[in-house]
């Protein structure tokens, strides 16, 4: 089942958060959701704002008060949408306020290793596949890097025209472990799509980094409660 599902999803509400942290009435909800859609989009997808998608941004997430709407970025190079002083992202956060009608608290945090961050990773293969890269080389490279960044598993699945050729095709490779069904296993996934001349590639990316709460054998073993020998009875 775990090969069926979208591993976010899955994993949501049991040991991943919500994107979107507020709560509203039924008359409001449908309204507070496709604000957050907009957000989202004129962010990611805003033709105006390219250069934010050499940014890497990994995921946004969205938390409301009654008087606010708070903003997070989590981003891989955050000086691109800082800018100069600042400027760059008191333009945003006045365009955003200017989208919702709503004031707007927008914050910025870095991400330290981009690697093992499957959006970021199945980006950067759209951006090398669109440059008309070699797919196999582009795949290997990826996961090359995943693995030595301490990621325990990564799985790539690219379907399209590949390498120019007639026929749609899908092509997968992986490397380490990727338990899908374990919900205890923290897999991240991401999924884009590379714009080339023959057509659009889909690029799916799962990296497994490990399980929630994972120690390492010495401290688990010194944790565990010592065993009392067998009692012998004499009479």
């Amino acid at each position: 089942m775990g090969q069926k599902v979208n591993p976010i999803g899955y994993r949501t509400g049991v040991t991943l958060g919500w994107k979107s942290r507020w709560y509203a009435s039924k008359q409001d909800f449908a309204a507070l959701l496709i604000e957050d859609q907009k957000i989202r989009d004129f962010i990611k997808k805003n033709p105006d704002k390219a250069e934010y998608r050499r940014a890497g941004i990994d995921r946004i997430e969205i938390e409301r008060t009654r008087d606010e709407v708070k903003v997070v970025l989590h981003v891989a190079r955050p000086g691109v949408i800082i800018g100069k002083k600042g400027q760059e992202v008191e333009l945003l956060q006045e365009d955003l306020q200017a989208l919702i009608g709503r004031v707007v608290n927008l914050k910025i945090e870095e991400i330290s290793r981009p690697e093992v961050h499957a959006q970021l990773v199945a980006e950067d293969i759209s951006q090398q596949l669109s440059r008309r890269s070699s797919f196999r080389r582009t795949l290997k490279r990826a996961m090359e890097q995943t693995m030595d960044a301490g990621a325990k598993g990564i799985k790539i699945r690219l379907a399209g025209r590949l390498g120019g050729a007639e026929m749609a095709r899908c092509e997968k490779q992986i490397s380490g472990s990727i338990p899908l069904s374990t919900l205890q296993a923290d897999i991240d996934y991401g999924f884009t799509e590379a714009k080339t001349a023959q057509g659009h590639i889909g690029v799916q990316v799962w990296i497994n980094r490990g399980m929630q709460g994972e120690t390492d054998g010495a401290n688990a073993e010194a944790g565990q409660t010592p065993k009392k020998p067998a009692r012998n009875y004499k009479r």
